[in-house]
């Protein structure tokens, strides 16, 4: 086996490295020698965790230590500036989802990857649910037909209800950082999975609106509507929603059926058709280790980078993040936004 890759932790304030720290601690791929957080709180949370060096600033860790890769876990707008100064210093990046706070920073990113020959990562939490991959795996196969529409609802209470530390809620709660509110950080998950399975739109229609949270200066719930002369789909976002109902279904339509991925672990893959219409689950072959989480997928691109998961590419994100500024453009000025955004 080869010697383990020299890893650095870049930011603490996406609360989603929590969930994957004990991976790439255990992971015989990586060798954590440093994380950089400026807040100290962090730090020492992480502390608690390993004993890898901490630094302030991430750019001294950089500058002070022999890397081979990075897991980018900052607010939006910096993760994007951390990870294409890594890019440009020839490290191998994983960053959170969704990659960027603007389309203008992701487009700089999966640039300096593709100019330094790196891999460029980004993770999305649903992204290794085994009835996503299977349900990816089967539409490319042609199981309902051709796909015309996608539709996904992500939902919560809201970041602080929902348990979020207050260095993730300050910088969601911050247009800027985050990139907007609620739709930055859950229309990103549909507008993503449509771009994955229907390419990208023709133009983009969007709604905002601070519904039931006066306290914040960003909307708390938010829909996208993306179309071709020939498809449609819709990226919903919620910050207020009471129960987890509706929350993280998908509903995938095609000209010979529809599927259903149910969200969260255990969840089923249902089809759809004709013969079936009331839907029956599909089975779900086991995942090999690669598939399984990001750590492992992350290791297993850098050795085999055209084996990268759909959802994860940098080029199906960056179009995304264009999705996303466009709906953020409409919603504001009330009109349709044709894609491509101009320069």
């Amino acid at each position: 086996m080869t010697p383990p890759l020299r890893i650095a932790i870049l930011g603490l304030s996406h609360d989603h490295i929590w969930d994957h720290l004990d991976d790439l601690l255990s992971s015989a791929h990586f060798d954590l020698v440093g994380a950089a957080d400026a807040d100290s709180a962090l730090r020492d949370k992480l502390q608690g965790k390993t004993t890898c060096p901490l630094w302030s600033d991430w750019r001294e860790l950089l500058d002070e230590v022999d890397l081979d890769a990075a897991f980018i876990y900052a607010a939006n707008r910096e993760g994007a500036e951390i990870a294409t100064e890594c890019a440009r210093r020839g490290l191998q990046v994983m960053i959170e989802k969704p990659m960027a706070a603007d389309h203008a920073s992701a487009c700089e990113m999966r640039d300096a990857a593709e100019k330094a020959g790196t891999v460029l990562m980004i993770n999305w939490p649903f992204a290794w649910w085994p009835q996503m991959q299977e349900a990816i795996t089967q539409l490319q196969g042609g199981l309902i037909g051709r796909v015309w529409q996608v539709k996904y609802r992500a939902a919560h209470a809201g970041p602080a209800e929902l348990g979020c530390s207050p260095q993730f809620c300050e910088w969601l709660f911050d247009e800027n950082q985050n990139g907007g509110g609620a739709m930055m950080d859950y229309c990103c998950y549909g507008t993503t999975l449509a771009r994955a399975l229907l390419g990208q739109p023709d133009e983009v229609f969007a709604l905002t609106g601070n519904l039931c949270k006066t306290d914040i200066a960003v909307e708390d719930n938010a829909i996208i509507v993306m179309r071709t002369a020939t498809t449609m789909a819709t990226a919903e976002a919620s910050w207020t929603q009471i129960g987890k109902l509706t929350s993280y279904t998908t509903a995938i339509y095609g000209t010979n059926g529809t599927l259903v991925i149910e969200p969260r672990a255990g969840g089923r893959l249902l089809l759809a058709t004709d013969q079936d219409p009331t839907g029956s689950p599909l089975t779900l072959d086991s995942q090999p280790a690669h598939l399984k989480n990001p750590t492992e997928h992350f290791a297993h691109v850098i050795r085999h980078p055209d084996d990268m998961l759909l959802l994860c590419r940098p080029d199906i994100c960056c179009d995304s993040q264009q999705i996303l500024q466009a709906g953020r453009i409409s919603s504001k000025e009330g009109r349709i936004i044709p894609l491509p955004l101009a320069p």
